[in-house]
């Protein structure tokens, strides 16, 4: 039992050291000569020399040193340069302990602070040296790492690096070879680190985030089981500059950690990834964007001696193997296609073997036309007005990959791109049957030249006679709207070659330039008359350009305003208008100046004058009649409100009368006297008189005086016998009957059996048979 324990605690053992063999190694006793010439620099064209290193002053803690790594890290070899002891660097990732080594007697590098323009850098480690360089070029790979890639940390600081170089004794400044592709910016935390969100603090602040920045150059975030022993890291890089062949130059390899000396980083660099080469520049690819234009002359140059070096130039076959170009043995080769070439430089007498590679890919032929423009010429000089941009889509054959660069007099300036045309819009030739030239361009930037040739247009439109009209609306100014394409466009067509397009303008030199033309609905601004110019057009040319005189006829006749009239019931009536028109319609169909018409309705007739011009009158005819009156509505015994309210039909507009003398608008009379009226309606349109109508307005006597002297000696209601049948009951106030009359009394003389009724107020009933029934009260008085 003893033995399988044993057993199984040695499998345990060699599986942990297989994995913490994947870590990365580093060996800190390297010197500083053996890391660049054994480590770094794996090439024959390299010349070293004055190797030097500095970095963490704390015994048997160097921080620079040679590293090996497993198959899970990008190099399997190279040199590493830290801001702690070199060691630290070994995985796997202890965030724990990420905080780092602090060394304040550790100082930074003023030559790191002026190339990243900062101050305050710390705990600097530099690994610097001399090279003389036999080819064009140097390059070399390497990684970032740090700690500081942890909560927002990025998103405020970094520490810095930079890889310096300058002619060696120079007094130039640096240039940092460790920056972004194509930039100058440098690589640190702060410019390569992906989204990162707000989080809270260990005592709950809000630690502010922010957002990607150059993400696809982050590798990605460490955890336990990485070969290193830092938060994140970005992907493998490469640092290269051009160089001039022979020349001494000065490369320091500096890293430093920022003024707080927490949260440490460092740099790994790729054994044997530096190397020279002879530097061609990128692909000249499509997917680049940048593929040599067709039919341009592209040559490779190494910028070599040939009288130090030996060339061979190769280029892949189908098989995508290089084969050697049989003669081609100079310094330069011009690429006759597309592929991939290469050249290798032998210096002579030494096993220096310089490469060059690239990828070459021509660009497509750009389609280009040579075209001609045909303008039209206002006075006949050859000269006259184009616009070039009509040949843009012509002259690169319709080609949305194209641009059009602008237009050139001549050939010399299209090339050179110089003295453009300003206004090709509005250009003025030289001379007849001139030509410019179009500049093209693909999306590359390659360009070509297409001719275009001036020429003016010889065809002639006939003569057009004017477009006549008529003022059609209200206001009879002269002004009226024409719609060119129906009433002009069809005479101007009129034998032409088919195809061509008609447009308007208000003037000649508008029709040359093709500016400001007229809507297709047009009213004239000139009253009567006015000249408008038709340009003729085939595509992009000019035909010809014509005159158009468009008039406008006003026909304003006199006294020709809408009427209406009333016609009496039984008669007719004659409807007519002027008879020095040119023709004439009724709306029954007459054709004369005049109708006879016997019924109401709506009558029109529609007049032309000599020009054609039409004016309609209309004509609304009203029926009228005399009234006829069916009775009357009478309030009487009210004294001075006694009313009467004539009842009648009919069709026609009445006034009323209630003696025939005196009419009013109103069939209600009011404050009527009693009295007998004949009450008759008159048609205000002259249709004549009703029948009239008998009329009796009563009332009673509010007193009366017996006293023998012949006057008001009775109470008596007048004109009361002309009534209907009725009684009459007078009373005292007692109630106590005293009289009864009919139609046969003559009144009451204040007697009640024989003897005289003192002076008093009394009453009384009128019962007419119909129903009707009366009572007021009277005085008596003696």
């Amino acid at each position: 039992m003893s033995q399988i324990r044993v057993f199984l605690i040695l499998i345990l053992c060699c599986f942990c050291y297989k994995i913490r063999a994947q870590d990365i190694s580093v060996n800190d006793t390297a010197t500083p000569t053996d890391l660049i010439q054994n480590v770094l620099i794996n090439s024959s064209c390299v010349d070293v020399e004055s190797v030097n290193a500095s970095g963490n002053p704390t015994p048997n803690q160097q921080s620079y040193g040679s590293f090996t790594a497993g198959s899970n890290f990008p190099f399997p070899s190279g040199i590493v340069l830290s801001t702690s002891p070199s060691k630290n660097a070994e995985g796997p990732f202890n965030q724990q302990g990420s905080k780092g080594t602090q060394v304040r007697t550790w100082n930074g590098d003023a030559d790191l602070n002026t190339a990243l323009g900062i101050n305050n850098s710390t705990q600097a480690t530099v690994l610097e040296f001399d090279f003389i360089a036999l080819t064009n070029s140097i390059s070399f790979n390497y990684i970032f790492a740090s700690n500081e890639y942890q909560n927002n940390f990025p998103c405020i600081y970094s520490d810095g690096f930079a890889f310096l170089i300058k002619e060696a004794g120079s007094s130039d400044n640096y240039k940092n070879l460790a920056v972004l592709p194509n930039t100058t910016t440098a690589v640190s935390a702060t410019t390569v680190h992906p989204k990162i969100e707000t989080i809270n603090g260990s005592g709950g602040e809000p630690l502010v985030g922010c957002e990607a920045i150059n993400e696809n150059y982050f590798n990605g975030y460490n955890t336990a089981a990485s070969p290193i022993n830092y938060a994140g890291q970005t992907v493998v890089m490469n640092a290269s500059t051009d160089v001039i062949p022979n020349k001494k130059y000065h490369l320091k390899l500096v890293v430093a950690d920022d003024v707080t000396r927490q949260y440490n980083s460092a740099v790994f660099i790729e054994a044997g990834s530096f190397v020279t080469k002879i530097n061609f520049g990128e692909d000249r690819t499509v997917a680049n964007s940048n593929p040599v234009c067709y039919g341009e002359n592209f040559s490779l140059d190494t910028h070599l001696s040939a009288t130090t070096y030996t060339f061979k130039w190769y280029k892949k076959d189908a098989s995508n193997t290089y084969v050697e170009i049989p003669g081609a043995l100079s310094p330069s080769y011009t690429v006759p296609s597309s592929g991939a070439y290469k050249v290798e430089a032998t210096m002579n007498n030494t096993a220096c073997v310089s490469v060059g590679e690239i990828t070459v890919e021509f660009s497509a032929q750009i389609p280009s036309t040579n075209t001609s423009l045909l303008q039209c010429d206002d006075d006949t000089d050859g000269v006259t007005v184009f616009d070039l941009t009509k040949a843009a889509n012509i002259v690169k054959n319709n080609d949305s990959q194209i641009t059009n660069q602008g237009y050139y007099e001549t050939l010399a300036d299209a090339k050179a791109k110089t003295n453009p045309i300003l206004n090709p819009q509005r250009y003025t030739n030289k001379s007849p049957n001139q030509i410019v030239f179009a500049l093209l361009e693909n999306t590359y930037g390659c360009n070509t030249t297409a001719e275009i040739t001036l020429n003016v247009s010889n065809s002639v439109i006939p003569n057009q006679n004017p477009i006549e009209t008529c003022d059609g609306d209200d206001t009879q100014d002269g002004l009226y709207q024409f719609d060119l394409s129906a009433e002009v466009t069809p005479q101007i067509l009129s034998g032409l070659p088919a195809g061509l397009l008609i447009n308007y303008f208000l003037t000649s030199a508008d029709a040359i330039t093709e500016t400001n033309p007229l809507p297709n609905i047009f009213k004239n601004t000139t009253p009567n008359s006015q000249t408008i110019y038709a340009r003729a057009a085939n595509g992009p040319n000019c035909y010809d350009i014509t005159p158009i005189e468009l008039i406008v006829h006003t026909f304003d006749p006199p006294n020709f305003e809408d009427e209406a009239r009333y016609l009496c019931k039984g008669d007719d009536m004659t409807l007519s208008v002027d008879s020095s028109f040119s023709s004439y319609m009724w709306s029954n169909g007459s054709t004369t100046n005049s109708i006879v018409i016997n019924s109401p309705g709506d009558y029109s007739v529609t007049v032309k004058d000599a020009n054609g011009c039409e004016k309609t009158k209309k004509f609304k005819i009203i029926l009228s009649e005399p009234a006829t009156i069916t009775g009357a509505d009478v309030k009487d015994f009210s004294g001075n409100d006694n009313t009467v309210e004539i009842q009648y039909t009919g069709a026609g507009n009445y006034e009323f009368s209630l003696d025939g003398k005196v009419y009013q608008d109103s069939s209600i009379f009011t404050q009527v006297t009693p009295g007998v009226y004949n009450a008759i309606a008159r048609d205000k349109n002259g249709c004549g008189l009703s029948s009239s109508f008998l009329i009796y307005v009563l009332d009673y006597p509010r007193f009366f005086t017996p006293n023998g002297d012949g006057y008001n000696d009775l109470w008596v209601i007048k004109n009361i016998d002309q009534m209907p049948d009725f009684t009459i009951s007078i009373f005292d106030r007692y109630g106590k009957l005293l009289k009864q009359m009919n139609q046969n009394g003559t009144g009451w003389n204040g007697i009640f059996n024989g003897r005289e009724m003192p002076s008093d107020d009394y009453w009384f009933t009128l019962l007419f048979v119909n129903g009707k029934n009366v009572k007021g009260h009277f005085s008596l008085k003696r």
